[in-house]
């Protein structure tokens, strides 16, 4: 150990033991002598560590100036403090040029987080704007908190590891999920971690086997419209903490805990964790944003910058391929080993099973922001041994155009098929030209992925997610409703292939709330029963409704909670998604994760017709599908029927080694008729299905026939 000086804010000096400490590990990391810090910058002049006694304290408790020569190895600025614990709030500030047209943004005056800081503290009276405001903003700025993982009891937790042919997703957002006095958790609990862990009983009756919460690294809330906050969290400002206002507790490393028993109570649920994660751009915005990190760290490194075509100045501008105002640099090596760390991290230390990569294309672009055929941190991703037995998702696309459904890279990746939830929801709407469409998208969409002769999982299946219109507001607006955002109605999709059924919102016509309940049961249907894997969103199965807002990234309130009356009020609906995802999850062995797509097929025998046996449809006014397929042991009969009118189907007819054919599920009927274990049909060989409605039927081989 050395003795170094300093200096402490409030008017004095003291000594402290200070060592040089070590490049690695980054971030700050618990030693048996004290706390080890280190933190990239190439470009910075000088570094200093704050460290404070209080989160709103007005300024750091002491100010350590790092020497160059002997706290900086290459590009790496370190020490080690003697005494320091798990709880020490610290930050830093760099000096160094500011010089935008280069690329360059370093301003001493700002707070920085650390970049690998596994905890955050947010101050009272945090400002964003103090962020981007010339000055100092001490007091406003989040900070980090030292954090020790080695002391939490898993209990011998482990991911599950369940496999993409067996799992059913439930996208959902941890406050919105019990944020609402009706959720009935403990008030203190609402909108947290804890609260998820109260409703984990609901999830498992239900049937789900997988949660996709939505962002809950440490985001920035006031990222929003005035008089409105930041709800959905896609603006990180930390890829290791835990967003802190999740937790029943103020305590930072209280946070930690409460995220990890979340995850420890799913696990004994059986239902495994995945985390829609963003590193395609910063809460730190454009060149107005504030500074928060890694602005005033290694700007250049951090960022795809470009040139201003106004002034012809080079890299004072920020590409904006994520539509946030700025891009992180993925494919820098810097950005990259982050990436990848912050992967590791939430799979090693927080037990997560996958992750769903919001905007994943723009992980595909060089440190220029063009398309790459190999991008470096997609192969890091897709190699990874820490990561080879989680689930990895892309969102295909990115808010600059390119779009990678059915070609996005590597083996591992699993895609959100954007292509079934359009083509679903123009069938069952009852447009045009759609019957031939809706036939692929139930066959995991082979013109999309079979080509590559990837496995049905390929395609994650979804009709609705937390982006655009909910089940219920599907059926319920043709015209999206989002004045509340006060962005003037211009924010959000235009084009949502939505039907009111008769009447924009709500109805007391009880024939179209009745028209509007069979719709969303059709759409539960073909979802949960097509091949790939499903995914819902929180609240679809008892209508939960945004009032048309189709865009609800700003609404923290009643319009995005989850209404928990609604349980009750659409029992028949709870009743039959629970039974649907029920059937799903019984089916043969036609989601053998094993097998190829086309091996899938052959296996089965699919035959397709239209109202005559094995004579489809497929001409542009055609309304109608239907479908058999065929094992050994169980035959199945599905008929999707979008038209306006009934149509009498004819039914196939079955070996003499199987009995009746028996209907599970027909969407006209009321509940609880409208699913479960049926009587034998009548009539063998036909069936009027009613208009917009689906109908299965299911033929069983008898034993030792």
């Amino acid at each position: 150990m050395e003795d170094s000086t300093a200096v402490d804010a409030r008017g004095g000096t003291r000594m402290s033991e200070i060592s040089a400490g070590t490049t690695y590990p980054l971030g700050s990391s618990i030693t048996p002598e004290g706390v080890n810090f280190s933190v990239h910058s190439k470009s910075c002049s000088s570094m200093e560590l704050l460290l404070f006694d209080d989160v709103d304290d007005a300024e750091p408790a002491r100010v350590i100036t790092l020497d160059p020569q002997r706290h900086r190895t290459f590009h790496y600025w370190h020490l080690l403090i003697e005494g320091l614990k798990a709880g020490q709030v610290y930050a830093f500030r760099a000096d160094g040029p500011y010089l935008p047209e280069h690329g360059f943004r370093y301003d001493v005056d700002k707070v920085l987080l650390d970049p690998y800081g596994c905890a955050v503290a947010v101050p009272k009276r945090f400002d964003r704007e103090a962020g981007a405001r010339p000055g100092e903003n001490t007091r406003t700025a989040m900070k980090s908190v030292v954090a020790d993982l080695s002391t939490y009891d898993w209990e011998g937790d482990t991911p599950l590891y369940r496999p993409f042919a067996k799992t059913i997703i439930y996208e959902m957002h941890v406050r919105g999920f019990t944020a609402d006095e009706s959720s009935g958790v403990a008030p203190e609990a609402r909108g947290t971690y804890r609260g998820l862990i109260e409703k984990i009983p609901y999830l498992k009756e239900l049937g789900v086997t997988a949660v996709e919460l939505l962002p809950v690294f440490q985001f920035d809330p006031q990222e929003a419209p005035p008089g409105l906050s930041n709800y959905w969290g896609y603006n990180p400002v930390s890829f290791f903490a835990p967003h802190c206002e999740y937790a029943s507790t103020d305590c930072p490393l209280g946070v930690l805990n409460e995220f990890r028993d979340m995850v420890k109570a799913l696990h004994r649920a059986d239902i495994e964790v995945l985390l829609d994660v963003v590193y395609n751009h910063t809460a730190e915005g454009n060149e107005l944003g504030p500074t928060f990190c890694f602005k005033g760290l290694e700007n250049p490194a951090y960022y795809i910058l470009q040139q201003d075509q106004l002034g012809g100045l080079k890299r004072n501008r920020y590409a904006n391929f994520s539509g946030c105002g700025n891009t992180l640099n993925g494919n820098h090596a810097i950005v990259r080993r982050m990436i990848l760390s912050s992967l590791r991290y939430w799979v090693e230390e927080m037990h997560v099973d996958g992750f769903r990569f919001d905007l994943a294309s723009v992980l595909s672009r060089d440190i220029e922001g063009n398309p790459q055929a190999n991008p470096p941190i997609l192969w890091d991703i897709e190699t990874d041994p820490v990561l080879s037995g989680t689930k990895l998702i892309a969102e295909a696309w990115d808010a600059a155009g390119l779009y990678q459904v059915g070609n996005f890279f590597g083996d591992h990746w699993k895609e959100w098929n954007g292509q079934f939830r359009d083509d679903v929801r123009a069938f069952v709407k009852g447009d045009a030209g759609h019957a031939g469409t809706m036939a692929k998208r139930f066959l995991a969409s082979p013109d999309i992925y079979g080509h590559r002769n990837r496995e049905p999982e390929q395609s994650i299946n979804f009709v609705t997610s937390h982006d655009g219109f909910t089940m219920n507001d599907l059926v319920s607006y043709n015209e999206k409703h989002n004045e509340a955002n006060n962005e003037g109605n211009q924010d959000g999709h235009n084009e949502n292939i939505s039907w009111n059924c008769g009447v924009e919102g709500p109805a007391d016509d009880p024939e179209i709330e009745r028209l509007r309940e069979k719709q969303i049961k059709n759409l539960f249907t073909i979802n949960l029963l097509a091949f790939g894997v499903p995914m819902m969103v929180m609240g679809d199965e008892i209508r939960r409704s945004q009032n048309g807002n189709n865009n609800a990234y700003c609404q923290d309130n009643e319009t995005s909670w989850l209404d928990w009356t609604l349980l009750k009020k659409h029992a028949g609906l709870h009743r039959f998604v629970t039974l649907l995802i029920k059937y799903r999850r019984e089916l043969p062995d036609r989601d053998d994760p094993r097998l190829s797509l086309a091996e899938v097929i052959a296996r089965s025998r699919v035959r397709w017709h239209g109202a005559r046996i094995d004579r489809p449809d497929w001409n542009p006014d055609s309304h109608s599908v239907a479908l058999t397929i065929e094992t050994t042991q169980k035959w199945s009969h599905l008929i999707f029927n979008a038209f306006w009118e009934p149509i009498e189907f004819e039914v196939p007819e079955i070996p003499d080694n199987f009995g009746n054919w028996q209907r599970v599920i027909d969407t006209d009927r009321k509940s609880p008729r409208d699913i479960g274990p049926g009587a034998a049909l009548e009539t063998h060989n036909r069936y009027v299905v009613q208009p917009r409605s689906c109908v299965v039927l299911n033929a069983n081989r008898i034993n030792g026939a």
